[in-house]
């Protein structure tokens, strides 16, 4: 079985049109989207529209919670004074842009996913941040024995997740009755705003077939790909626009 994933598109269009593109062209059995569809970029309404009509299984990130409550909230934990102005524009931006009906829809996305799989026996769990926050951040150094127990609390084998838009995959040893077994750590980085220095669509494949197996770790197969798009485009959208341009300078640079 092949599964894709991707998450945090924050209202950049031509990015989630690009990556759903390559996703088709690899043609997976399944689709899932973990969340933040809006904020920063400047088609919140088609970005939702595109998801609804695709009708790919998607939960709530803190952005499209904070959308979908009209809270004024983002839930992104500026650490600046700089940054929180910047983010009160893009808050206000999107609340002002978002129809009544994608606004609805915002608001009734589940928290978290989970997929049970009897061959093999395998458990996914789908969060935007973490299973205890909806805007935890799951950075890559992050102590192993602290991701062990977010899988242990949440009863998870593979836990899948967004939000500080860095891909990467981590396989973390356990003792299970007396023998090795591996959990599974993995980011699925940005279609619409990375942060890893590539300005391209970031998403990833998960490939599972009858051999995947809790005690190798190399048999749970995940394929980090990225699709490009015209990343100046979008920019240049931004710059057209009320928000501001430092979210354009960000798209061009991949965060950096």
């Amino acid at each position: 079985m092949k599964i894709a994933f991707f998450s945090d598109v924050h209202a950049n269009l031509p990015a989630l049109q690009a990556v759903l593109a390559d996703i088709d062209a690899q043609n997976p059995d399944v689709i899932y989207c973990l969340g933040d569809l809006v904020g920063y970029a400047t088609q919140p309404n088609e970005v939702v529209d595109l998801i609804k009509a695709r009708k790919i299984p998607t939960i709530a990130g803190n952005y499209d919670e904070g959308i979908g409550l009209a809270n004024g909230d983002c839930g992104c934990a500026y650490k600046t004074d700089g940054d929180k102005d910047l983010g009160a524009q893009s808050i206000a931006y999107t609340d002002a842009a978002i129809s009544p009906e994608n606004r609805s829809f915002l608001r009734m996305l589940p928290r978290h996913i989970r997929l049970e799989f009897q061959n093999p026996a395998l458990n996914l769990m789908l969060v935007h941040g973490s299973p205890r926050k909806i805007n935890e951040y799951l950075f890559e150094d992050r102590p192993e024995e602290s991701l062990l127990r977010i899988l242990r609390d949440a009863q998870t084998d593979v836990l899948l997740f967004g939000h500080t838009h860095q891909p990467y995959h981590r396989a973390l040893a356990y003792a299970h009755n007396g023998q090795t077994r591996y959990g599974h750590a993995i980011n699925i980085g940005s279609v619409g705003k990375p942060k890893d220095g590539n300005p391209k669509a970031g998403y990833m494949l998960l490939h599972l077939h009858e051999h995947t197996s809790l005690s190798q770790p190399d048999s749970l197969q995940v394929e980090f790909r990225r699709a490009a798009y015209d990343v100046e485009r979008a920019a240049q959208a931004i710059e057209a626009s009320p928000l501001p341009n430092e979210f354009a300078q960000m798209l061009r640079t991949g965060g950096k």
